[in-house]
């Protein structure tokens, strides 16, 4: 079974999420959206678009999202097949949160890594 075959996004907090990303806009001329963030589309070796984004996104610090993990940030690993990983991870003795999402976005499930950060794998949409 194949693991994480991908990054699906990059997910941090700000004590000041507004002013943060003015920052990344002005320095690193990166397109944040009013949503918060930027999808980074994926290309090939010549350049060219493929199927596929990167998303890239600043939160509010006061925010749950990451809970319980105390880290500021979150990585988001694509996956082929998430109910499998999941048991896999539970199987090795492995901090699987119980809680899954399933939505149009796709399937969605988290596990704490040794240090106490939660990691998210999501498994794309068919087709994405």
């Amino acid at each position: 079974m194949k693991r994480v075959t991908g990054i699906g996004g990059i997910f941090f907090s700000a004590n000041d999420p507004v002013a943060l990303r003015a920052w990344y806009r002005q320095h690193l001329g990166i397109d944040v959206q009013e949503w918060g963030g930027t999808a980074f589309t994926w290309t090939d070796g010549a350049g060219n678009p493929t199927t596929g984004t990167t998303i890239w996104s600043i939160g509010a610090a006061d925010g749950k999202h990451f809970a319980p993990s105390k880290s500021t940030f979150m990585v988001n690993y694509r996956v082929e097949d998430l109910a499998a990983l999941l048991q896999a991870l539970r199987d090795e003795g492995c901090n699987v949160l119980e809680k899954t999402d399933d939505s149009e976005y796709g399937k969605f499930g988290w596990v704490m890594d040794p240090e106490g950060n939660k990691v998210e794998l999501w498994q794309a949409p068919a087709g994405q």
